[in-house]
């Protein structure tokens, strides 16, 4: 499997598919980069590299025990595309992956991107604060920690109704994408798994997004029921000094269905803009 080993001897594997501009994927929690493969097969057949790789302590990659937060995702990320000489990327981060995007490119700079598109992302803070009202509240946070330890495999389960907005009246519910999240979240280590849940919800990406000087496509779904807009995208938009906004009615947290095909159509025009 290719792999690149990170400074501090954790193993990252990564896919490499097709030739031409570099489209770089960065996947939510708690998946790995195979949540990726329609659009990387896409991009690839229409001429670009696609490259999507699985966070430390995700899918192929290895399992440290330290790491799991989001300056060292950043980190890895960064050590991925230097060791691959990426120029003039496209990064594409959904969900946890929008956040390691936004503090890669806050950390590292953007002299090795051109853009940046914005799926379902964290920033600039889920949690709920005094200064972030409608954020998540601690206790939901908390809940989800006790469900990954208590029955995790039980909680993928459930968790991919709402992630996929399955559980809304009249949708088409797929046993076979309910059953790939879960694969996916049974492939993440535990210790990761419950470390990911502080590092994709505490993270403040309020002072790094208006450093970002390339355009940014922010993509959302006004019916999120895990990463809701108005205080995630919207918001994220408002700070973005060069962001195009594309809001997608009625559109759940993961891509699916009518969903998935309209930001594959406009993904593909950002990318060719």
């Amino acid at each position: 499997m290719p792999v690149i080993t990170t400074k501090d001897g954790t193993e990252i594997f990564y896919k490499d598919w097709g030739t031409g501009r570099p489209v770089v994927f960065s996947h939510g929690w708690p998946l790995n980069a195979d949540a990726w493969d329609p659009q990387a097969h896409l991009v690839a057949s229409h001429g670009y590299r696609a490259i999507a790789h699985d966070r430390r302590g995700h899918g192929r990659s290895s399992q440290p025990w330290d790491g799991n937060f989001m300056d060292q995702y950043a980190d890895d990320l960064a050590e991925l595309i230097e060791h691959l000489d990426l120029r003039d990327a496209v990064l594409v981060g959904h969900s946890t992956g929008g956040g390691e995007v936004v503090r890669y490119l806050a950390r590292h700079g953007t002299g090795r991107v051109a853009k940046a598109v914005l799926l379902g992302a964290v920033p600039p803070l889920m949690l709920q604060t005094d200064a972030n009202p409608g954020g998540v509240p601690m206790d939901a946070l908390d809940g989800i920690r006790a469900a990954i330890a208590g029955d995790r495999s039980q909680f993928y389960k459930d968790l991919s109704e709402a992630f996929y907005g399955f559980n809304r009246p009249g949708a088409a519910v797929s046993q076979g994408k309910r059953d790939e999240f879960w694969l996916g979240g049974m492939q993440v280590g535990f210790k990761a798994a419950y470390d990911c849940v502080k590092a994709f919800s505490e993270t403040d990406f309020t002072d790094d997004l208006p450093k970002i000087d390339i355009p940014v496509l922010v993509a959302h779904g006004d019916d999120d029921q895990m990463v809701p807009i108005k205080t995630s995208g919207l918001r994220s938009a408002e700070l973005l000094p060069k962001a195009t906004l594309r809001v997608y009615e009625g559109a759940p947290h993961g891509l699916n269905g009518p969903f998935e095909q309209a930001f594959n159509t406009d993904l593909l025009a950002f990318l060719a803009d």
